[in-house]
């Protein structure tokens, strides 16, 4: 089954973030210490948003529907642009970056059910930490930074009802505009 792409290049997928009771997110490691990210993946054409969440959820850290609560999404795709250099020239269709819809869940299981052995070889990710609610805007690969902090900011909202966490000492200037 293929992954989704639409007519203008973008491969459909989903963002998942997974957020404890105590505010933090779930960060994977990528392998060979290629940075950290939320699961994501794609949708395939036969599959609804939340088919794919809960596929890629169990492929990339082992957790199934049971493990988690639904706490909303976000209104509208995301969209990032690949670099150039990660571009594939010979795909058809072209694919030239991700929209994306995120989903935020409340973990509800304990951390030994996260498991990172139920996909082919390698995995996904290779190691995991809970972090600070903004952090996953520092660690993520570059291009994928602006998506970050926009479904974070729109599914902070839902999580955090009495206002989100404070910025971090880091955050760089004018980065708390979120839409």
């Amino acid at each position: 089954m293929s992954d989704w792409i639409d007519e203008e290049g973008y491969r459909a997928n989903v963002g998942i973030i997974l957020m404890r009771a105590d505010g933090q997110v779930f960060l994977g490691g990528r392998p060979g210490g290629r940075g950290w990210q939320f699961p994501q993946g794609g949708i395939r054409e036969s599959e609804s948003l939340h088919e794919a969440l809960y596929r890629e959820l169990a492929e990339e850290i082992g957790l199934q529907a049971g493990d988690v609560e639904y706490l909303g999404e976000t209104k509208e795709w995301l969209r990032y642009d690949l670099p150039k250099h990660y571009v594939r020239r010979d795909g058809v269709p072209r694919c030239i970056g991700q929209k994306q819809r995120w989903v935020l869940l409340r973990f509800a299981a304990t951390d030994d059910r996260l498991r990172f052995d139920t996909t082919a070889e390698p995995p996904e990710f290779d190691r995991w930490r809970w972090a600070d609610f903004w952090d996953p805007v520092r660690e993520v690969v570059y291009f994928k930074r602006d998506v970050y902090r926009r479904a974070l900011g729109e599914l902070g909202s839902i999580a955090f009802p009495d206002g989100l966490p404070p910025y971090p000492s880091w955050w760089e200037a004018g980065a708390t505009t979120l839409s």
